[in-house]
């Protein structure tokens, strides 16, 4: 891997973990359409540690509330609930929206990893996120904060995480879109969606690192995934800065129509190539 690629993947990493445009899509289909033909040795660990790249800039960017949960969670336990102030219960409906995937991910890592070695699924998965995007904006109201969510809201929003684990299926796009659904405002879907990445983000990369450490680090893999790390921090930030703000006053239709607009490019890359 170059250093160029490497700089290439780490801010299309960090873009797309938080542009609803779905992260893994990208990363499979970057270099499936510029034709590169990277080691396996080295893209397995720059895939796990560049993502975990993009945690940084979510918890800078969220520090503020990940904070008052942690004091929520504090103040609620000495009165004998951790959830029983509002911050404290915005952290318990984290954990339950997290449970889906996280169980989903355990029974079907298999088929899962098998959907990332075909680029064409891949593709035509977008238009579901797509699908996902602008029937949230169809149906949102936008009459709810968070303070008002309860355990149904959470579930409909975890179940809508647990279908990013294929690719193309964006995390952000199907949890902000399920939070539209449920009549959240738009800030505050987004809002959800990026805190509860944080937990799916961790546990992505645990799991990860265990297989990493069975296969052994490279050490010719420490340059590109140092580049691609830094770079993926970057992005991300700058992703989930811009996202926040424009969601304030536009809906994600934009990014349901890039969605598809890539998909198309991807099957008629595909016929092409196939000629």
């Amino acid at each position: 891997m170059t250093w160029l690629q490497a700089l290439v993947l780490g801010i299309v990493q960090g873009l797309s973990e938080y542009l609803p445009i779905s992260s893994s899509a990208h990363l499979v289909l970057v270099p499936w359409l510029l034709g590169w033909r990277n080691d396996e040795r080295i893209i397995f660990p720059f895939d796990v540690l560049v993502q975990w790249g993009t945690l940084v800039p979510v918890l800078i960017y969220f520090r503020r509330d990940l904070w008052a949960i942690l004091t929520g969670w504090w103040a609620g336990i000495r009165r004998g609930s951790p959830f029983a102030t509002p911050d404290g219960r915005l952290g318990g409906w984290i954990i339950l929206a997290t449970l889906p995937a996280a169980v989903l991910g355990v029974f079907l890592k298999g088929p899962i990893e098998a959907v990332f070695l075909q680029p064409v699924l891949t593709g035509v998965l977008l238009f579901g996120t797509a699908g996902l995007l602008w029937l949230g904006e169809y149906f949102g109201r936008g009459e709810r904060d968070l303070g008002q969510m309860g355990a149904w809201d959470a579930l409909v929003i975890g179940l809508a995480q647990a279908l990013s684990l294929l690719p193309g299926i964006s995390r952000s796009g199907s949890t902000i879109a399920a939070g539209l659904g449920r009549g959240f405002l738009r800030p505050e879907a987004a809002r959800f969606s990026f805190l509860l990445g944080i937990p799916a983000l961790l546990g992505a990369g645990l799991v990860a690192l265990r297989d990493l450490y069975v296969m052994g680090f490279p050490p010719d893999a420490l340059a590109p995934i140092l580049i691609g790390f830094l770079s993926a921090v970057l992005s991300g930030y700058l992703a989930i800065w811009g996202l926040m703000r424009m969601v304030r006053r536009r809906s994600l239709r934009p990014f349901a129509v890039y969605c598809v607009g890539v998909g198309m490019l991807t099957l008629a890359f595909a016929v092409f190539r196939g000629s």
